[in-house]
């Protein structure tokens, strides 16, 4: 837990206001205001600040936000709530305005992040071709190779790895119940995916209302399994998985938080084989049907989580609707589109899943 101490507060709002500061006092205004200085401080606590500066002695509050339920567990929720207080304070009228949105650093220092207008991020560089290139050659040619069965192999293989811990940590089971939520409810998930639609005359506002309808069922059917917590990438589709020599691959752009239900990554990836063959064949068939199949016997024998075919529904919808998207893919040929739509529906008026029987969900 970082420490707020007169030396860093001094630093920071000298920073800010451009000019030499001495605190005065640090005040914890979570309990009786009796002005006795604090040093330490617990998330959610709000100090008041007492400082003198150019003679004159002022006032402020510096807040900050306790992790928790409601949207608030990661430390990346907490600084869109704050940042966007900044903001949002100045624009009503009689309320107290914001001075600065800052950052507590692992030192108990801070740093000033009020004027920032977009938040970016830096990375390593990755070599590598996205695994992607591997399925569009295999649309084009249909002609599996060793290597295809290695990578698929390897994949499945790491999913494995990463999904076999249990989580662990205070408020987790909790955090299950907010990721079904999201996958239902997010706006990168499948009400906002269905929301984003463009009038097209094969995805009618029915067919998206009755999967969100279907989708609801779900999330109270699987809220409650919080025992299937792991760790998760989030995103595994294709254009994230960088292969270099080989099966030596890297990943990309780990989204939505580092724990979920493990059917989230299986779906993701599986789903691109079908979609690749629909786009080929029509149906699922030949080299991808082979991936798709393998995949999903090796998941299932090397990590014993056959409870995934009683919940994978639901995320195989989310997938589903991003491919079958007339905003993410205008040119798919609608007779693509009908397939996917059609696996949507199919797959959550099933109990459990059966990926051999895949091209009847599809209505192959």
């Amino acid at each position: 837990m970082p420490e707020l101490n007169f030396e860093n507060t001094e630093h920071y709002l000298a920073f800010l206001l451009g000019t030499p500061v001495k605190v005065l006092g640090l005040t914890d205004l979570g309990g009786p205001l009796d002005d006795k200085p604090v040093k330490g401080f617990g998330y959610g606590t709000p100090i008041r600040v007492d400082y003198q500066c150019a003679e004159k002695r002022r006032s402020v509050v510096l807040h900050t936000m306790s992790p928790g339920a409601f949207g608030h567990e990661h430390m990346a929720d907490r600084a869109q709530a704050l940042l966007w207080e900044n903001c949002a304070f100045n624009t009503l009228p009689r309320h107290i305005r914001s001075l600065d949105a800052g950052g507590i650093q692992y030192d108990g220092s801070l740093i000033s992040l009020g004027n920032v207008e977009e938040v970016c991020l830096l990375t390593e560089y990755a070599e590598g071709q996205g695994y992607n290139l591997d399925l569009e050659r295999l649309r084009h040619t249909g002609s599996l190779t060793d290597l295809d069965l290695a990578r698929a192999d390897a994949l499945c293989d790491y999913l494995v790895e990463i999904h076999r811990p249990p989580a662990s940590g205070a408020g987790l089971p909790g955090l299950y119940v907010r990721r079904i939520r999201e996958l239902v409810g997010h706006g990168e998930c499948i009400m906002g995916l269905a929301d984003s639609y463009p009038p097209h005359s094969l995805v009618t506002p029915a067919i998206l209302e009755q999967i969100e309808h279907r989708a609801v069922s779900w999330r109270w059917r699987l809220k409650g399994l919080t025992h299937r917590l792991r760790q998760v990438h989030g995103d595994f589709h294709p254009w994230n998985i960088l292969f270099r020599s080989g099966v030596d691959f890297s990943l990309l752009d780990r989204s939505r938080g580092e724990f979920g239900d493990p059917a989230d990554d299986v779906a993701c990836l599986t789903s691109n084989y079908l979609f690749f063959s629909l786009q080929r064949a029509g149906r699922l068939e030949g080299a991808f049907e082979r991936l798709f199949l393998r995949f999903w016997q090796r998941y299932l024998e090397k990590s014993g989580d056959r409870e995934m075919l009683k919940v994978v529904a639901p995320f195989y919808a989310f997938r589903g609707l991003v491919m079958a998207s007339p905003l993410w893919y205008p040119a798919l040929p609608d007779a693509v589109r009908q397939s996917v739509l059609s696996f949507v529906v199919a797959v959550l008026d099933q109990e459990n899943f059966d990926p051999s029987q895949t091209n009847r969900y599809c209505g192959a």
